[in-house]
């Protein structure tokens, strides 16, 4: 078995898609890197890849008894041993996971673009390993799950706010006072204000959605940021990414 040294690895915990699984260029200062003192390398399929990277899958017995306590992780110089964790790559992407004792990538990170070079080097020539999958109705999208598609082309903090936004909305759909569809969605396109009063709360909760589901805008950055309004868990997450950006601001200047 390959295994590679010194990884540096950025954890995404619970993610089941992968463009949150973010690359080099998108971790930020306090994000909280760690060290792998060692860690087993797996040439797999581009499926059992995609598995990994955009699903929350229980992993192949095989591939767990493969990587079975092969890891090593290195925290205030002590080497701690990690159950099931491997960095896998497809012959064109890399990505390390962690299963913290489960059966399924719990965690999931990008790797350093040197040592993603390393890891595409290492595997050169070789043949994928080959693991039984389970069988997949296939993956299913949804306004808390959006599909790749919806955040293509985006940066990290606006597919944060834009998850936060869908939060958002999916709390206002189901909420006791339904009738504010048409107020947000007046706040959203308020040249149809004459006709929205006409609508159906379904007909201007589907307007409301599938026209905040393409892109991102600061027209979508206003609505979300009155959306959430009053409510703690959201603001914290605003805030958090308000930082962000006048961080980004103060760097170009």
């Amino acid at each position: 078995m390959l295994y590679m040294h010194d990884v540096w690895v950025n954890w995404f915990e619970g993610e089941e898609n992968g463009y949150n699984v973010c690359g080099f260029h998108e971790w930020r200062k306090e994000d909280g890197v760690e060290l792998i003192d060692q860690i087993p390398l797996i040439l797999v399929t581009d499926q059992l890849f995609q598995l990994v990277l955009n699903d929350l899958h229980d992993l192949p017995f095989e591939l767990l008894e493969d990587i079975n306590q092969r890891a090593f992780a290195k925290k205030n110089q002590e080497r701690h041993v990690l159950e099931y964790a491997a960095v896998i790559t497809d012959g064109e992407e890399v990505m390390a996971f962690d299963t913290i004792g489960y059966t399924l990538p719990v965690k999931k990170t990008r790797l350093i673009p040197r040592q993603e070079r390393l890891a595409l080097d290492m595997i050169a020539g070789r043949k994928p390993a080959e693991y039984q999958l389970h069988e997949s109705d296939g993956k299913e999208y949804h306004i808390l799950s959006l599909s790749p598609e919806a955040m293509l082309g985006l940066t990290r903090r606006e597919r944060q706010l834009k998850q936060l936004l869908m939060m958002a909305l999916d709390q206002l759909q189901h909420s006791d006072h339904p009738e504010e569809i048409r107020y947000w969605l007046t706040e959203w396109n308020p040249g149809r204000y004459a006709t929205i009063k006409d609508l159906t709360l379904k007909d201007a909760w589907t307007l409301l959605y599938e026209g905040t589901m393409t892109g991102w805008s600061e027209r979508h950055e206003e609505l979300c940021g009155k959306l959430i309004k009053g409510q703690p868990f959201f603001e914290n997450i605003w805030y958090g990414e308000q930082k962000v950006k006048e961080a980004q601001m103060k760097s170009r200047n």
